[in-house]
């Protein structure tokens, strides 16, 4: 197996949209291609401690993207995946959803692993792919953050309905078709659905090869948790629209099936979207998290 490293690959009007200091640091990482066609990205000396992040469904490392400057200020080597499927990786061989992502992610890590000082962190789509993976190979990391996770079969009947946006004929009833999915599932304040957002989610979904994809609905995270043997720390929005009224129960599940579990934590007054929405406060709850682990 082998790994190819080239400078990092950013879209031009994403990045003219980021504050200068930003777009430089996250110019400076690499784009490093694994077997199977999978992209990771790298930035940060292989000495530090590692995060390694995995983005949500229907998305790419970039929802991330207001995370992972504050991660390498406190001293961590940052990998953020394009998960098989998503972004710029190619589709996974077999399968259409997390359990077939478990595999490819743990042969590739074999290439990007340099010390056992590491903590996976999934939002979404990719808290539940990294408890499965966790769960398969529980010697791959030292800690699991786990943020707006699905997978323990409940839904809120609250929750707004999606739009599909494939169909549309122009870009303007695209551009509302996402608008309204992402206030609808991801942000709660409609305050912070800006230019950024709206660029990167557009960039995102229409890579989107894993569209069939139905375990998030499931309580596939029951059978998982209990053999995580690294400490488990969970962070939701106060506001997640996946759970709504549910996220007590939702809690309380995650109590009851997780031995390890070290943290629950609700960032106030955001949404499923907690890292992009509110990255002051979600990097709060982060520090805390992972302060008790220490």
């Amino acid at each position: 197996m082998t790994l190819r490293t080239q400078t990092i690959h950013i879209d031009a009007q994403l990045l003219g949209l980021l504050s200068p200091d930003v777009a430089q640091i996250l110019s400076r990482g690499q784009r490093c291609e694994l077997p199977g066609g999978m992209i990771w990205h790298a930035w940060g000396s292989e000495a530090a401690p590692t995060m390694v992040l995995l983005h949500g469904g229907s998305g790419s490392w970039t929802h991330w993207l207001r995370n992972i400057v504050s991660l390498l200020n406190d001293g961590y080597r940052v990998l953020a995946i394009d998960l098989p499927g998503f972004g710029d990786s190619a589709a996974p061989l077999h399968g259409g959803d997390a359990d077939a992502l478990v595999e490819p992610l743990h042969a590739a890590w074999q290439l990007m692993r340099r010390h056992d000082n590491n903590t996976f962190m999934g939002f979404s789509f990719g808290g539940m792919t990294a408890a499965l993976w966790l769960a398969a190979y529980p010697q791959d990391a030292q800690c699991l953050v786990m943020v707006g996770a699905p997978g323990f079969g409940m839904a809120s009947p609250h929750r707004i309905p999606l739009k599909g946006w494939r169909h549309l004929p122009t870009p303007a009833l695209q551009a509302q078709a996402h608008r309204h999915n992402l206030l609808g599932l991801m942000l709660r304040d409609a305050a912070h659905l800006d230019e950024v957002a709206m660029r990167l989610h557009v960039l995102n979904v229409v890579r989107d090869r894993m569209t069939r994809r139905r375990l998030a609905s499931t309580p596939i995270l029951v059978d998982a948790m209990p053999r995580i043997e690294c400490p488990v720390h969970v962070i939701y929005g106060e506001h997640d629209a996946f759970y709504l009224d549910r996220l007590p129960e939702v809690l309380a599940m995650f109590k009851q099936v997780t031995p390890t579990l070290a943290s629950c934590q609700l960032v106030p007054g955001m949404g499923h979207w907690v890292q992009y929405e509110s990255p002051t406060e979600f990097e709060r709850a982060l520090k805390c998290a992972l302060k008790g682990s220490a």
